[in-house]
């Protein structure tokens, strides 16, 4: 929808609905706190979510989780790009050319459904348990979401676009630009929604097995000493993490959505 007098698009209001998830997750940690309260549920199995705020506090006053949260990130972000950045290329490849789709399919269904958390050992002895390790796993777990719903997206284009864009003396490389591209960018961005899901929980995963350092590192360390409070602070970061990170990706879902309109 756009304004008639600008041309430009209208702002959508917020829906009516937008603070029933708050409300809901306030109302859910309430009856949280009031059930461990009354109950005695020892701390050891289950603390509060007062004493879980106070062990996240903890956590990054004295024992060093911005550290551990910024590397973790770098790696979740590393294999987020590089494996998003391949499927993107691959997945415009397989879509847009037969021959190419013919080759590269079988190595995709081959690969695809093994579970990338079991390559752990396999690239723990070509690259080492350092930062390149979890990168590398990282973008194996992101690159066939991204390169499926890419191919998915380009060979759902509607033909007539690419006729008449090709009967209006568009050459190819204009097409894919400027019509193929942008009709894939809604199934792109699914994938890419997917994608980032699947690098924090292989990040996190792998480390737990192999980092000394890192949200994974921290949260398996404080299991072993039987820390609950930083364990279930840990996971709230994780869980924090992921709601921006999801909203981040929805505005930037509306703004290309905006991009495509106009």
């Amino acid at each position: 929808m756009s304004d008639l007098a600008t041309g430009r698009p209208r702002r959508r209001r917020p829906p009516e609905t937008w603070y029933y998830g708050p409300a809901a997750m306030l109302l859910f940690l309430l009856s949280w706190e009031v059930a461990v309260t009354l109950s005695g549920i020892p701390e050891l199995f289950l603390p509060r979510p007062s004493a879980i705020l106070v062990s996240l506090v903890n956590l990054f006053a004295n024992k060093g989780l911005l550290y551990d949260t910024g590397l973790t990130l770098w790696r979740i972000f590393g294999g987020f790009l590089l494996g998003s950045m391949v499927g993107i290329f691959l997945g415009v490849m397989m879509g847009t050319s037969r021959r190419v789709f013919a080759t590269a399919d079988i190595f995709v269904a081959a690969i695809y459904p093994v579970p990338k958390i079991s390559l752990v050992p396999l690239l723990v002895i070509w690259l080492g348990t350092g930062d390149l390790f979890l990168i590398v796993l990282a973008a194996l777990g992101c690159l066939f979401p991204v390169l499926v719903n890419t191919v998915i997206g380009v060979r759902g284009c509607d033909p007539g676009l690419i006729l008449a864009a090709r009967d209006l003396g568009a050459s190819r490389a204009q097409i894919l630009r400027h019509v193929v591209i942008p009709a894939a960018v809604p199934a792109i961005f699914a994938g890419l929604r997917l994608a980032l899901g699947i690098a924090i929980i292989l990040v996190v995963a792998a480390e737990m097995q192999t980092a000394r350092f890192g949200l994974g590192a921290k949260l398996h360390l404080a299991g072993q000493i039987l820390e609950t409070g930083d364990v279930f602070a840990i996971l709230l970061l994780l869980s924090l993490i992921g709601v921006v990170l999801t909203k981040a990706q929805s505005a930037a879902d509306r703004f290309v959505g905006r991009w495509r309109i106009t």
